[in-house]
């Protein structure tokens, strides 16, 4: 299974209900049937939400392939429509969270360009490791299982964040093995150069007036500068990465199956 660690973040929307009470008697009654108004308002406004999110789910769900399609060869490597249906779920999820509609025509074909392109990319990536001789040892497997681990308060709380991701201990194992390999030659053969000081001041020049232009306060340029220093260089190692995968694509066999 030829595919990355991707978090799956899930929100949950709490209502809550505050009633204020009155010591006079008349009072009470209105507040009291105001209260229930509220409640059944909110009810129903909460089981068309939850009708709404079912027929989101349905759409979405409709875009997904067979788990045992085999959905595109990358030289000779198949990639299954499970490893797809798994990044199109997070594809789907970053358009919501930017205001886009994942179901409509337009949404849909790039959703499935970008899970295609994701794939593909990955595994050449995943493939250019392995024939460089990256690999991952026990220990850093354990290592790395242990940090995700720590995100949650109980086994069981992480248990059932696996469940949720569609995950078994079986299965985040195996991703973590072919995870540590692509970490390693991401970060030993594609080498940026440092931010430099006049593109932080750029960086932190534009942060600085977008906050005054909305009235936000802003930092100093000393106290946001590591974090500005590493957010430059991860997008100029992005950048890279994506030329890089380019060059791969360019002496590979893919052939697109869906």
């Amino acid at each position: 299974m030829k595919k990355l660690l991707y978090p799956i973040i899930i929100g949950l929307l709490a209502v809550v209900l505050t009633a204020c009470g009155s010591n006079d008697e008349a009072d009470k009654k209105n507040d009291e049937k105001e209260t229930k108004t509220t409640e059944k308002e909110t009810a129903k406004a909460t089981e068309e939400q939850q009708k709404q999110m079912e027929e989101m789910k349905k759409k979405l769900d409709k875009q997904k392939v067979d788990e045992k399609k085999t959905v595109a060869i990358v030289n000779d490597e198949k990639i299954s429509g499970a490893e797809y249906n798994t990044v199109l779920s997070t594809t789907q999820m970053q358009m919501q969270q930017f205001g886009q509609d994942p179901t409509s025509k337009e949404g849909a074909k790039q959703i499935k360009e970008q899970t295609l392109n994701s794939l593909v990319g990955q595994t050449l990536l995943l493939q250019a490791a392995d024939k460089k001789g990256y690999t991952a040892s026990k220990a850093e497997i354990e290592k790395q299982l242990a940090e995700i681990k720590k995100q949650y308060e109980s086994e069981e709380k992480f248990k059932a964040a696996l469940k949720q991701a569609g995950l078994n201990s079986e299965m985040l194992n195996a991703q973590i093995a072919e995870n540590i390999p692509y970490t390693k030659y991401v970060e030993k053969e594609i080498k940026v150069e440092e931010a430099t000081d006049e593109e932080i001041q750029k960086y932190y020049d534009q942060v600085a007036e977008q906050a005054k232009t909305s009235g936000q306060k802003v930092q100093t340029l000393e106290e946001m500068k590591p974090q500005i220093k590493e957010q430059l260089e991860q997008q100029k190692k992005q950048e890279k990465l994506v030329k890089h995968v380019e060059e791969l694509q360019k002496n590979a066999k893919v052939d697109i199956k869906i």
